[in-house]
Order: C-alpha cells, then sequence, then structure tokens
C-alpha cells in the first residue's frame, strides 16, 4: 500500500502543477492575442508609409513639407508599436519562464518562490507597459483622425 499512496500523491501534486500553471497560460494566450493587434496595426503604419513615400516621389514643394510630417508622425507610430510589441513579447517570455519554474521546482524540489514571483511579476509588468505603449500608438492615431476632421470642417466652413 506504501507504493500506491506514494504514486497517488505524485498524481495529485503532479495535478495541481498543471492547474496552478493555467493561470500563467491564459496570460500568455492574452499577449498572443495582443500581439497579433498589435501586428495588424504596425503593418497598417507600413502601409501608410509607403503610401506617403509614394505621393513624395510626385509631391509638389508645397505639400512635400505636409508629406514630411506625417512620416514623422507615423514613424512615432511604429516607435510605439515596436515598445509594445517588444514589450508583449518579453511578457510572454516571462509567462513561459513562470510556467517552467513551476514545472522545474516541482520536479526537483527547489525552493523558487522568488523566481515564480519575479517571473510572473515580470511578466504582468511587461503586458502591462505593452498595453500601454499600444494606446500611446492609439492616441496618435486618433489625434491625426481629428485633426483631418477639423481640416475637413474648416474646409467645408471657407466653401460654404
Amino acid at each position: 500500500m506504501g507504493n500506491t499512496e506514494g504514486a497517488a500523491l505524485t498524481i495529485a501534486t503532479a495535478v495541481h502543477v498543471i492547474q496552478v500553471s493555467l493561470t500563467p497560460v491564459f496570460l500568455l494566450s492574452g499577449v498572443a492575442t495582443l500581439l497579433n493587434v498589435f501586428s495588424t496595426r504596425l503593418a497598417r503604419v507600413a502601409d501608410q508609409v509607403s503610401a506617403v513615400s509614394k505621393q513624395m516621389e510626385t509631391a509638389e514643394p508645397d505639400q512635400m513639407a505636409h508629406l514630411a510630417v506625417r512620416l514623422t508622425q507615423l514613424h512615432r507610430r511604429s516607435i510605439a508599436l515596436d515598445f509594445a510589441v517588444s514589450l508583449g513579447a518579453a511578457g510572454g517570455a516571462s509567462t513561459c519562464a513562470t510556467v517552467l519554474t513551476l514545472f522545474v521546482g516541482e520536479a526537483g524540489s527547489f525552493p523558487l518562490a522568488s523566481m515564480l514571483f519575479i517571473t510572473f511579476g515580470l511578466a504582468i509588468a511587461c503586458t502591462l507597459s505593452a498595453i500601454v505603449a499600444y494606446a500611446v500608438e492609439m492616441l496618435m492615431a486618433s489625434r491625426r483622425l481629428r485633426d483631418r476632421v477639423n481640416a475637413g470642417e474648416r474646409t467645408a466652413i471657407r466653401s460654404g
């Protein structure tokens, strides 16, 4: 009976580790979704850079300054998205490190509680920072949209 109890205890411990590791895995799923959103936004910015660059080839001198400002705005947005992607990837890697630490800690009976706090804390901090960087990029994009709407309203008022 002693062997049966030891085996049951090992299985119970393994099941517990797997259950505990599900929380970081859900975070990892969310981070992956965020990275997909970030890459889609980055592709849109890249498309806009291509369009503005093509316009610059045939632009009049008075339009060049406007297009150069637009490229600067797109560059800033791409930097914010670069930060979001980098931080999101770091958050995902930290989440994976957390899960790995759970398994290694249980398999080797190492006292890795501090490592768990560090890796999961880093995952949360990086994910939160990625969301903040994404929010900054979204604000830059929406500001550009509001500027275009305001310019259209001024043109409509002058025409009307």
